[in-house]
């Protein structure tokens, strides 16, 4: 009978990581790395399942969120802090070679961690989040010329907005965001990550009154509380290093990734629905020469590892059997 995941703090990369910890000491690492607005809560089905599988499994809550640091400088979330964390998070756990999976940004972080160090990860997984190759021109510059501007990208860009606007009630911000955030109807348009012309991210969202039932009450609670304790900011300055990511990720321009991947994503989230999403999803094979699956889960939305997470451990387990075996 496994024991459940054990919390650790870790010193790397400057900061500490709070991390959830499962299997053996020795055996292949696997790290997962959450999204925006997560926990590595997100996490507690493949924790349990890849442990199983007979990995050692670590999920830390990302640098800005939860029980690990929040640096207060918004340039200390840059692409390259991030990624370090990770292969910090590796050798402080005495790894030479991990997996590594992501979801939402953590899937961003993942892809470009592969794409740094092919060496230290030689299989990724990501969710929701195609791999998107850099471009011509900074990202937010491509959407102004592209007449986005309500994309939900520029209202993350001032600092203290949606900070407020998420933390005025946690619990509501998130009952709105797991149930409808990041959602598209089937047979709507795909404007679920546009801000109204007069209003906040959640405007657009109704609250359902209760959270849905794929996540139990007690973790939604903890969701809450312990936003309510930190508040949004960490996780939002991800954002505001968007276009600086473009910048310091010059010397990557036309690289691609040729691990082994794998992406799972379903049919209803927001993320793959829009037009920059679909685009990244159609081209992931010329990016990624080493994507060996792609899964998309019909009738499933944004979260989908808590949505679907029977099939989505499924999935990673198989994948990790064949190209990380334990």
């Amino acid at each position: 009978m496994l024991t459940p995941p054990r919390r650790a703090l870790h010193e790397v990369n400057g900061i500490t990581l709070s991390v959830l910890e499962a299997g053996e000491e020795g055996a292949p690492l696997v790290i997962l790395c959450h999204g925006f607005p997560e926990l590595a809560l997100s996490w507690r089905h493949q924790i349990a399942a890849l442990a199983a599988a007979g990995y050692r499994v670590a999920a830390p809550d990302m640098r800005g969120y939860g029980g690990s640091s929040a640096p207060a400088e918004i340039a200390a979330y840059s692409i390259f802090h991030l990624a370090g964390d990770m292969v910090a998070l590796a050798g402080a756990l005495g790894a030479t070679k991990a997996a590594i999976i992501g979801h939402d940004w953590g899937a961003a972080v993942a892809w470009q961690a592969a794409l740094f160090r092919p060496d230290l990860f030689p299989a990724i997984a990501a969710l929701s989040v195609p791999f998107r190759p850099r471009g011509p021109k900074a990202p937010l510059t491509t959407l102004r010329e592209a007449g986005m501007t309500r994309f939900y990208w520029f209202y993350f860009q001032e600092p203290g907005l949606a900070e407020a606007e998420f933390a005025r009630d946690p619990e509501a911000s998130f009952r709105r965001l797991f149930s409808t955030g990041a959602r598209v109807a089937e047979g709507a348009a795909p404007a679920a990550l546009e801000i109204p012309e007069s209003g906040g991210f959640l405007d657009r969202l109704p609250d359902p009154g209760a959270p849905p039932p794929w996540v139990d009450g007690e973790t939604f609670a903890a969701f809450a509380a312990t936003y309510r304790r930190t508040g949004f900011r960490g996780g939002l300055n991800w954002y505001r290093n968007i276009d600086r990511n473009w910048e310091l990720t010059a010397p990557w321009h036309g690289a691609k990734i040729h691990q082994p991947a794998l992406f799972i994503a379903g049919d209803r989230d927001a993320v793959i629905a829009g037009p920059m999403g679909a685009r990244a999803l159609a081209a992931l094979p010329e990016h990624v020469p080493g994507l060996t699956r792609t899964l998309i889960l019909p009738g499933a939305g944004h979260w989908v590892q808590q949505e679907r997470a029977a099939e989505v451990s499924a999935a990673l387990a198989d994948f990790l059997a064949r190209h990380f075996p334990a």
